[in-house]
């Protein structure tokens, strides 16, 4: 029973740095490059949390870095 909490857990924030930076206005870092890695790793409460989602933030990132190509370049 806690396998299956846990993976509902983790499945519930699969990418959520991605969907969260890309839309919900001063919620991330915008247009940029791999925005959901870097919504992960900023300073705040939730750091140790987003941690988990780092990993599946970072697939998502790279499956839209065509997307995010398209509005660069970035500085």
């Amino acid at each position: 029973m806690r396998i299956l909490v846990a993976a509902l857990c983790v499945l519930g924030l699969t990418g959520c740095g991605s969907i969260i930076s890309r839309t919900f206005p001063g919620q991330g870092h915008g247009n940029q490059y791999y925005p959901g890695v870097k919504w992960d790793l900023r300073d705040s409460p939730w750091r140790y949390i987003t941690v988990i989602d780092l990993p599946l933030s970072m697939v998502v990132d790279t499956i839209l870095l065509p997307v995010d190509m398209r509005h660069g370049p970035y500085r």
